[in-house]
């Protein structure tokens, strides 16, 4: 039986050592993620047989369903999936895995054949980059990048600098300035929680093992983002905001970052567009080296 207990700053370690040595690139398998969210979709995880188990709800037809993330681990799967679908039993739910990838969706069907149906969620594909390709922003595809960035350095002298716990509140003063554009898709109340979300990861900020970097403009922050490592290769952006009166800031935010991501992380991980066209076509914009297929998994009775 596995016993589950609620995320904490303070389960840093014990979940990083299934995530940082696995080969999952999720955006849903960073530590800060799960964490900084977890007052929303009540997550909690367990650890037994040397897989980490996470649990959460999601809304569904306006109701909630308790939902799993693939198991993170080595040795045996199969075990390991019927321990979450007699979890789900006990809990009376129908058993329900999110963010299922292509290999993950294999390493199922080679197990239990015909026992889940899956059904492909577009937004919430992964956006992974190539971290050498939004430094160096190299070729004809990336030129509109290359003028916002020229645009903006011949209108403005800034300066680059590493979030710390003495620039947090002005960077939740560009999340406010960004709020009230209130962009395409996002009502308030999804607003709200995303503000919820990053005022905890701003307050546990070391302790989540997120790193962070800003654009000063006039002794004024106009742009921050943070992220942190989802694998040993890949690195999540979990948060970029910007005051959009400053045209090109979000090019010049996304290069330096990027700059400044250790070169062991081969991939970025931008996270999902959640169906909004403008952040679709964002993120489409940066040629992403691949869109991370997920999939809900559904135990068929």
């Amino acid at each position: 039986m596995l016993s589950f207990k609620p995320i904490t700053v303070e389960d840093k370690e014990t979940i990083r050592a299934f995530t940082l040595q696995g080969d999952l690139p999720n955006c849903d398998y960073a530590f800060a993620n799960m964490c900084s969210w977890s007052f929303l979709y009540e997550s909690k995880y367990a650890v037994m047989d040397g897989f980490l188990f996470v649990r959460f709800y999601v809304e569904e037809k306006g109701r909630k369903h308790l939902a799993y993330m693939f198991p993170a681990g080595n040795g045996d799967l199969k075990a390991a999936i019927e321990r979450l679908e007699q979890d789900a039993e006990e809990m009376e739910y129908t058993l329900l895995i999110l963010g299922v990838t292509p290999d993950s969706k294999n390493k199922m069907n080679a197990l239990f054949p015909d026992s889940f149906t899956y059904i492909m969620e577009r937004d919430y594909f992964d956006y992974i980059y190539l971290r050498e390709d939004l430094v160096a922003l190299k070729g004809k595809k990336f030129q509109p990048k290359r003028n916002h960035i020229n645009k903006f350095k011949k209108r403005y002298e800034y300066t680059y600098l590493p979030v710390t716990p003495d620039v947090v509140c002005q960077c939740m003063e560009v999340e406010r300035i960004w709020c009230k554009a209130n962009p395409e898709g996002k009502d308030r109340q999804d607003l709200a929680h995303e503000s919820i979300s990053m005022t905890f990861a701003m307050q546990h900020f070391e302790e989540l093992g997120l790193t962070g970097g800003a654009i000063l403009v006039e002794g004024k922050i106009i742009a921050f983002t943070y992220g942190s490592p989802i694998n040993r290769r890949t690195f999540g952006i979990h948060v970029e905001k910007a005051d959009v009166r400053y045209e090109g800031v979000f090019s010049v935010i996304n290069q330096e970052f990027a700059s400044r991501i250790p070169p062991q992380y081969t991939y970025i991980n931008r996270e999902e567009d959640l169906g909004i066209a403008g952040l679709r076509k964002s993120k489409l914009s940066y040629n992403p080296v691949l869109l991370l297929e997920k999939n809900s998994a559904v135990k068929r009775r």
